[in-house]
């Protein structure tokens, strides 16, 4: 694996170190619809051999069309309630939302060590990365209530990252986005093999997205010939999305609930518009 690479996701993956768990979502049992409508169910699924645990909410009224849909990434610590809140989140406005499994199912890291041995497995070995959420898309799109046509991918940090990773593998979806996400890759994305289009949301003083990736990035998209956007929000760092960042931008992952509340209804607009 490329040196640069490596040392750009190990910082990538040590701004989160300090995260705690988010605030418990308020869920449905499986199969019952909550009050706004939604059902949510936990899915286990298989990769060959492997198994996989993702959670998967549903509109109410998905069943009366096909819908858009949306996979949703996790970041380092495995998928988890953050997650799920999100995914009903999506639910609530219409999509059908999957939150994916990319370590495995019981793989849910304790900390920061063994969230960074999971990140590092994958990252090092990018067709299993890019496999891994292959399947996931498939398994969505092949759900009864889905239009396999109207199908994003979005995600935070180690997720951002594993989105743009979706698009570069040529894989036919609307959308992805990336919210504060890894942008280096050992396989940059062509004019033959992007579909997607593009939204990436930055933290702009994010200390652990070196200028040089950036820059990588608008190159590989203008070779790509890609339509593709990157919004760089002022006075945010890393893991603006995540309240249990905390506020202390000097520790390089901090939350900002302008950056966050901002970032939440251009990708409202992004999904509307791919899926539309």
């Amino acid at each position: 694996m490329n040196r640069t690479l490596i040392v750009a996701t190990l910082a990538v993956l040590a701004a989160t170190a300090a995260l705690v768990a988010p605030t418990l979502a308020q869920k449905s049992g499986p199969g019952e619809p909550d009050r706004s409508g939604v059902t949510t169910r936990s899915v286990d699924y298989k990769i060959g051999e492997a198994e996989f645990q993702g959670f998967m909410a549903t509109p109410g009224a998905a069943m009366e069309r096909k819908t858009p849909a949306v996979v949703i990434v996790h970041d380092w610590m495995g998928q988890r309630d953050f997650d799920s809140t999100k995914a009903t989140e999506l639910a609530k406005l219409g999509y059908v939302a999957f939150a994916c499994d990319m370590y495995g199912k019981g793989v849910r890291p304790k900390d920061a060590g063994e969230a960074r041995a999971e990140t590092t497995k994958l990252y090092t070995a990018p067709d299993t990365l890019r496999e891994r959420i292959n399947a996931a898309i498939k398994l969505l799109k092949d759900e009864k209530a889905v239009d396999p046509a109207k199908v994003c991918v979005m995600g935070f940090c180690f997720g951002g990252a594993v989105s743009l990773e979706a698009a570069r593998s040529g894989t036919d979806i609307a959308g992805v986005i990336s919210f504060h996400g890894g942008l280096a890759t050992q396989k940059p994305a062509t004019a033959d093999t992007l579909k997607a289009k593009v939204l990436v949301l930055h933290g702009a003083d994010d200390p652990y997205v070196p200028q040089k990736d950036i820059d990588a990035l608008y190159k590989e998209m203008r070779d790509a010939k890609a339509d593709w956007q990157f919004v760089a929000f002022g006075n945010s760092v890393h893991s603006f999305t995540n309240p249990a960042a905390g506020n202390d931008n000097s520790k390089g992952a901090a939350y900002n609930a302008k950056a966050d509340a901002r970032s939440w209804e251009m990708m409202k607009d992004f999904l509307a518009e791919v899926t539309k």
